[in-house]
């Protein structure tokens, strides 16, 4: 019969040692991990991020406050701003191409010839208008396409064609400056045109149509009407254009007409300038002296104007301007 030898209990030194190697052997079997950083680190300074943006904050409102007082990007010249002042400049150069005598010569030719041939173009439409009322006249009841029926068309346009042709004659040669004023060629202009007017309202007139409509007769008698007014205003439109003065005199009292206009000269002075000082040519000097006496004589306004210095010291346009702008600025050339 066998014995067994019992274990002796280990003691509290020797679990302290079996924990110590277990925990070594484990220490040295796991795998070495990286220290993670702190999320902000703190340097020694105390400069964090923070600091750092609110440093370059501040840095960056001095230069913004110190920039803002500069007008210099105030004064350059948007592109908006470029627009308005090139269309200022257009409509003002085409002003004064505006004031121009050929240029208002060229304006009114332009208007005549377009005024003459509306007035031609409803002159036709209106003698076309009436076609339909003579034909009905001229045809008196006839069948639908026999001869009298079809040549019943043909009276109005003979008639109008003859009338076409004296108003015709009449605003070419008014358009020329050479308006006809006879009375042989009114009473033919007037004679075509009672006799359209005529046909035209006649199957219409009370007592002569079956049933009267006074809408039917105004649409009938139209062209023949406006046929009228064309022929008498015509001639009359003319005229006054061949009247017209495209500003080559000056007129008193009419803003749109330019003054006129003569070449600089000293010459018309009532002085006796140094002729040393007279030979530039302008006489800038001695017109400047002559109206500032004229202004403190108070003969002059303080400031005025070039046709006034032009008329008072009786010299050329362009130095009465060249004055005019030495007054306002106070100085001398």
């Amino acid at each position: 019969m066998s014995t067994t030898t019992p274990t002796p209990e280990p003691s509290p030194e020797d679990v302290a040692r079996g924990l110590a190697e277990l925990e070594r052997h484990l220490g040295e079997q796991a795998p070495h991990l990286p220290v993670t950083p702190p999320s902000r680190p703190v340097e020694a300074d105390g400069q964090t991020k923070r600091v750092q943006r609110l440093r370059a904050e501040v840095a960056e409102a001095h230069q913004l406050a110190l920039l803002q007082g500069d007008d210099a990007p105030l004064l350059v010249d948007t592109a908006k701003v470029r627009k308005r002042r090139k269309q200022a400049r257009e409509a003002a150069r085409l002003h004064e191409l505006g004031q121009d005598p050929a240029m208002r010569a060229w304006q009114a030719a332009r208007m005549r010839r377009l005024l003459v041939a509306a007035a031609m173009v409803s002159l036709t439409l209106a003698l076309a208008w009436s076609t339909a009322g003579v034909q009905t006249f001229a045809a008196d009841g006839a069948p639908a396409w026999s001869p009298s029926w079809v040549f019943a068309w043909l009276v109005e346009p003979f008639m109008s064609l003859a009338l076409l042709v004296v108003v015709g004659a009449r605003a070419y040669l008014g358009t020329r400056g050479q308006p006809i004023d006879s009375p042989t060629l009114v009473r033919i202009e007037w004679l075509f045109l009672a006799l359209t007017l005529g046909m035209n309202a006649w199957p219409y007139l009370p007592g002569v149509a079956t049933e009267f409509s006074i809408s039917r007769l105004v649409l009938h008698i139209l062209g023949p009407v406006v046929a009228v007014a064309i022929v008498t205003a015509l001639p009359i439109i003319l005229a006054a254009f061949t009247r017209l003065d495209h500003g080559t005199e000056a007129r008193s009292g009419n803003p749109l007409t330019p003054l006129e206009y003569r070449e600089n000269t000293t010459a018309d002075l009532d002085l006796d300038p140094d002729p040393g000082e007279r030979s530039d040519g302008l006489g800038f000097h001695f017109v400047t002296a002559h109206v500032r006496s004229l202004i403190a004589a108070g003969e002059l306004p303080p400031y005025p104007s070039a046709a006034a210095i032009r008329r008072a010291a009786r010299c050329g346009m362009d130095t009465a301007r060249a004055v005019r702008d030495a007054l306002i600025e106070g100085e001398t050339r």
